[in-house]
């Protein structure tokens, strides 16, 4: 089996463009989290959202491919150019059907949903694009990056909800280690923040509600406070190569990945298992996998939505797994 590494970061977030960027405003403590300017939230319960505001398709793609494109395939193209050239490969250096895109998206372009229906009632099904189709597939994005680079390996999208991303990069992980690819171009992106995805959230109550005066405060796992969580949008792809191939061309390495695992605790369709079996048992085998003792583990990051039964299902799964060392995690570290 090939090990697998991570040679190229890129991002797009409210914080920042760019993993330099990103990175720095995690350090400072600064919150993307503003009052929704996307469209007009008025009527809608929940008033916050994690926004990209700096963000001009046209930088990345053709004018025309850009109006084609869904705002969450746009943002994926955007953050696999910003994980190339963090890579140091160039498009040159793409063997094509030794290269893969796998990217996921929880929902696709929702916003052309929105705005085609719209168009439907308002105007006619004559008036509807033939582009609504191609743009609101939840794999047009890894589409459109391989077009992008001329990358024919492997291409699917996983369809995962909050998890599409992260099994995106775990099943690119899988498929390198088998020798499938060489490099395999894996992460997620989302765009969500429109009246139809609001309203839908909000009626849930799933959408923190009590913040809308104050933002910034609004997103707090696991605190006594927490009313639910910010919906926000962005992408992030990650360069995977296997190991040989990275070292071979001089690469900086990031992190290798040695564990991955995924399971469904089949218990409702919006509520956790409160025993959080499945969970426990996922976690397990990433460890069983990567061969490591959980007491080496100094950093989880917690899906962390906000919401009672999730957070309380997330904590008994790492007391679960990591024992009494899950007492003692403070800050990413074991005291």
């Amino acid at each position: 089996m090939n090990e697998v590494v991570v040679t190229g970061i890129g991002v797009l977030t409210s914080v920042g463009t760019g993993v330099d960027n990103y990175w720095n405003s995690l350090k400072e403590g600064r919150s993307g989290i503003t009052s929704v300017t996307r469209f007009d939230a008025s009527d809608i319960a929940s008033k916050v959202a994690s926004e990209i505001t700096d963000f001009n398709p046209e930088d990345y793609m053709d004018p025309k491919e850009a109006r084609r494109n869904d705002r969450y395939a746009q943002l994926a193209l955007a953050a696999a150019q910003h994980a190339l050239k963090d890579s140091g490969l160039t498009r040159d250096d793409i063997v094509p059907d030794r290269t893969g895109v796998i990217v996921g998206s929880g929902i696709g372009g929702m916003e052309t949903i929105e705005k085609q229906m719209t168009t439907l009632i308002e105007r006619g099904p004559r008036r509807v694009s033939p582009f609504m189709i191609p743009s609101l597939i939840a794999n047009i994005a890894g589409g459109i990056i391989a077009i992008d680079l001329g990358a024919t390996g492997p291409n699917f999208s996983p369809v995962s909800a909050c998890a599409s991303g992260s099994h995106a990069i775990g099943e690119a992980f899988e498929m390198l280690r088998r020798g499938v690819s060489d490099v395999i171009f894996a992460g997620g992106s989302e765009a969500a923040v429109t009246r139809i995805g609001f309203a839908g959230f909000s009626s849930m109550k799933a959408m923190s509600t009590k913040f809308n005066d104050d933002p910034a405060r609004a997103s707090r796992p696991f605190d006594k406070n927490r009313d639910g969580f910010v919906m926000g949008e962005g992408a992030g792809v990650l360069v995977l190569e296997t190991k040989e191939k990275a070292q071979k061309r001089g690469a900086r390495i990031y992190a290798e990945i040695i564990g991955y695992s995924a399971t469904c605790d089949a218990f409702h369709v919006t509520t956790p298992d409160g025993e959080s079996k499945a969970l426990t048992r996922c976690m397990n085998h990433a460890i069983e996998q990567a061969q490591v003792p959980a007491e080496s583990v100094d950093y989880v990051n917690a899906h962390g939505t906000s919401t009672p039964y999730n957070d309380r299902s997330e904590t008994t799964a790492l007391k679960n797994v990591f024992s009494t060392h899950a007492n003692y995690w403070t800050y990413g570290k074991f005291n």
